[in-house]
């Protein structure tokens, strides 16, 4: 027999049974299931993932919909068990959904929800950090102080790289990337490189405006220039950030043959998905250029690092926290929330997925509708009219 799944439970008499197999940040999006009609039940076991059979578990023989995260596999196994039970709605306490195979879902009639719009800002502004961090070699530095090794100013000690009037490299200009590109730009007056499949002339427009800017207050202009390969972008750039979607075209994006091409005092930032780098190559540059230095948030075999890697003093490395801003997280779980309640309730699906606000407003009544269903199409959802 298996093991009781610990859970915390609320609203017990409410109609419909809704799973979240983590707790999530903030009340709201407990407040929004219980006070419509749905029995609330949030996993409380200490374990940092869940196995299928938890989930399995928790599921039972009835369940509505489940509140899952992306360190979780939904495949077949879990969207029918979900079916079975009576269940129409999973949704991902995330942007991405690498973790769910959405075929499986389409098969069993489960309406996948995603939570875009909240991330742009919030992982920009990690990017930023990590960009920073590591010019400025400030992980170093501060482990060097708690050691207690500083006993005086010295001409040497810790000299990083200075970011104004230098080149940011973009690979990946989306709403991410954009906001990346004009944290830097605008706060440290760099010039811009960027790679994507498609022209982004909003950043253009605004580089050009933000040039003029500065020329007209007798400043250095900042440019932008849109690079016909990526690898024009990895040569020219003195720091590179990292954004493309994770598919079989980008695995292993950054490779020993791209890493070669960069400066030996370039700095790689990636806050996207861990397996567009070559991890093991990337660790074996580090061990050769001392000086080349890199901002990690992801990982390619995450939770865990490619040996050596955590051993590299030009490495900054954070846990996956590129979205871990108190307002951000807080509306992925009522997003989240809402995807499931909204189809349970039989809701349209949300025009624009990226136009969240409304959803978010803590003393408004959200929108009915489900605010981001990836599989609408493919299931025949309707979409909402407001």
């Amino acid at each position: 027999m298996a093991k009781p799944i610990s859970i915390e439970v609320w609203n017990p008499s409410g109609k419909y049974r809704v799973v979240s197999t983590k707790s999530m940040p903030g009340t709201r999006w407990i407040r929004l299931l219980a006070d419509n009609d749905c029995r609330l039940e949030i996993c409380t076991e200490t374990k940092t993932i869940l196995s299928v059979d938890d989930i399995l578990a928790l599921i039972g023989d009835r369940c509505d919909g489940v509140i899952g995260q992306l360190t979780e596999e939904w495949g077949e196994v879990l969207f029918s068990a979900l079916k079975r039970a009576g269940g129409t709605a999973f949704s991902n306490m995330a942007v991405g959904y690498n973790n769910v195979d959405v075929e499986a879902a389409n098969r069993n009639g489960i309406a996948v929800g995603n939570t875009p719009g909240v991330l742009t800002e919030t992982t920009a502004e990690l990017a930023a950090s990590l960009s920073l961090a590591a010019a400025r070699r400030i992980v170093e530095a501060d482990q060097f102080m708690r050691a207690g090794l500083y006993d005086g100013w010295l001409p040497h000690l810790f000299v990083g790289n200075l970011l104004k009037g230098q080149t940011v490299g973009v690979i990946g200009a989306g709403r991410i990337g954009s906001a990346y590109a004009r944290m830097m730009i605008e706060g440290f007056k760099m010039n811009l490189i960027y790679y994507d499949l498609y022209q982004s002339t909003r950043l253009e427009k605004f580089v050009t405006a933000y040039g003029q800017f500065l020329k007209a207050n007798g400043e250095q202009p900042v440019t932008w220039k849109r690079a016909a390969t990526m690898e024009d972008v990895l040569r020219e750039a003195d720091v590179i950030s990292l954004h493309p979607v994770l598919d079989k075209t980008t695995y292993h994006l950054i490779n020993p043959e791209r890493l070669a091409i960069m400066k030996k005092e370039a700095v790689l930032v990636n806050a996207s998905r861990g397996p567009v780098i070559d991890e093991v190559a990337l660790v074996e540059h580090l061990k050769a250029n001392p000086m080349f230095r890199v901002g990690l948030d992801v990982f390619e075999d995450e939770p865990y690092m490619k040996p050596g890697l955590a051993d590299m003093k030009n490495a900054v490395v954070v846990p996956h926290i590129a979205s871990a801003s108190k307002w951000t997280r807080e509306g992925m779980a009522t997003l989240a929330a809402l995807n499931v309640l909204g189809k349970i309730k039989g809701y349209p699906v949300w025009g624009n997925p990226n136009l969240v606000e409304p959803f978010l407003k803590e003393d408004a009544t959200p929108p009915a509708a489900c605010p981001s269903i990836v599989n609408a199409k493919q299931l025949g959802l309707p979409s909402s009219k407001l």
